[in-house]
């Protein structure tokens, strides 16, 4: 079984969509003591997530508290929380640490952060932003390699990279079902951008239903209309899909990946993570080539990963064989069968030990460091303000929020923008298409 450390914690979860929720909640079950306390808090934005989505992630924890950054300073400075998960963008993550570095606390908290999937754009940008906490996760040792490489590149302390796995991956061993044939496509909300590209791959999917009528294609959506996720969704596939006469075999579907893939016999898609979850149970995976191998579309990731296929080659029953080098850099299906988290056997079930272990050295010392970030007012005077400035932090004093006047009315206008993209725009079009 993985080692854990027996002392009780209490944990801060610190999160802004509903993927990086998912990736905190079950990243702070798997660093920190089985009996650990975890609270929740979401930052209050565009992206805020429904209490739909966040009932998806099921981590067991109570709902989290919707706050702004200024008040998770506060309380993180007044609730004597061990450690600290910050699952956000880079630019918060560092608005967070420069507010928290900037309020020194006797027994400060560990701070943890890292990525919730394949990292393939804005390498050092991001990783340069979450320079400063105590422990970076790398989600494999392709990308701990990559991390390291990044921070001894400009002279940054490399230590607190920490190679792990996602923790969100998990399920039964894929094994073929008798009168079972499904193929489904995962969605992605930005990749690609353009309507002619998310038409285009629409329209396969449909003919790929057509081409198989034995067989059941789903379209696998991240959220509702007007739910949001980490990244901004201009043109959903709800909205292009009504333009489509699609054959009965074919449909929209949504809920938690996981019981996606307890029924999927071909996981298709353009770069989604989803890929690592159907791989680490050694469901069939196709990442396509249709749009081109293109960093913008994040399928250049998979180069080398026997993965990379076409639409007209999976229409005509070809099946990739994943290059198994490959995967075990990746830290999926590495070293065993995969399994549910919490079990033991195989790489999986201790790629949090080294993790686990790092967290409880820093929680048994004495006295922690300041926190040190690589941006400074003399390191990066031309873009530190202006993180802060995005986050209602004062450059000179991170941890001071701005005026009272000038917070009121940020407020109301985030809290009507958000009206307006989550309730009233969803309407608008609605009624455009009657």
């Amino acid at each position: 079984m993985p080692s854990r450390t027996s002392e009780h914690a209490r944990i801060a979860v610190l999160a802004d969509s509903d993927t990086r929720w998912k990736w905190g909640a079950l990243t702070a079950r798997r660093i920190a003591p089985e009996e650990s306390e975890v609270t929740g808090f979401l930052l209050r934005g565009r992206a805020t997530p429904t209490a739909r989505q966040l009932a998806e992630v099921a981590a067991g924890i109570a709902a989290p508290s919707e706050v702004t950054g200024h008040e998770f300073l506060h309380a993180v400075r007044d609730g004597g929380y061990d450690v600290v998960v910050l699952a956000l963008a880079g630019g918060t993550v560092q608005a967070m640490l420069q507010g928290l570095a900037a309020q020194p606390v006797e027994g400060r908290p560990v701070i943890v952060t890292g990525y919730v999937g394949v990292v393939y754009e804005k390498l050092a940008d991001g990783l340069l932003l979450r320079h400063g906490a105590d422990v970076v996760l790398a989600n494999s040792r392709h990308d701990a390699e990559r991390f390291r490489a990044v921070y001894e590149g400009v002279g940054a302390d490399p230590s607190s990279v920490v190679e792990a796995a996602l923790p969100f991956l998990g399920g039964d061993p894929y094994a073929p079902k008798a009168g079972r044939d499904t193929v489904v496509f995962a969605a992605q909300p930005s990749v690609p951008e353009s309507r002619a590209d998310r038409t285009y791959l629409l329209r396969r999917l449909v003919e790929h239903a057509r081409l198989h009528p034995h067989r059941e294609v789903l379209l696998k959506l991240r959220s509702r209309p007007g739910e949001h996720t980490t990244h901004l969704e201009e043109l959903p596939y709800q909205r292009l899909a009504k333009g489509i006469a699609a054959p009965r075999n074919f449909r929209l579907v949504y809920g938690h990946m996981g019981e996606v893939l307890d029924r999927t016999d071909l996981l298709v898609t353009v770069s989604s993570t989803a890929a690592l979850e159907a791989l680490h149970r050694r469901i069939p995976t196709a990442v396509l080539t249709d749009l081109g191998i293109r960093e913008p579309l994040g399928n250049h990731h998979f180069l080398g990963s026997g993965l990379l296929t076409s639409w007209d080659r999976l229409d005509g029953g070809h099946r990739p064989e994943p290059d198994p080098d490959w995967l075990a850099r990746q830290g999926v299906a590495a070293g065993g069968p995969p399994t549910p988290p919490g079990v033991g056997g195989g790489a999986y079930a201790t790629a949090f030990d080294a993790a686990r272990a790092r967290v409880a050295h820093l929680r048994g010392q004495d006295r922690l460091p300041p926190l040190a970030p690589y941006y400074t007012p003399a390191t990066a005077p031309g873009y530190l303000p202006g993180i802060l400035a995005r986050h209602r932090l004062d450059a000179a004093t991170p941890a001071a929020p701005v005026s009272g006047v000038r917070r009121v009315v940020r407020d109301m206008a985030r809290g009507a923008y958000r009206h307006g993209v989550q309730r009233v725009a969803p309407v608008i079009r609605r009624l455009g298409e009657l």
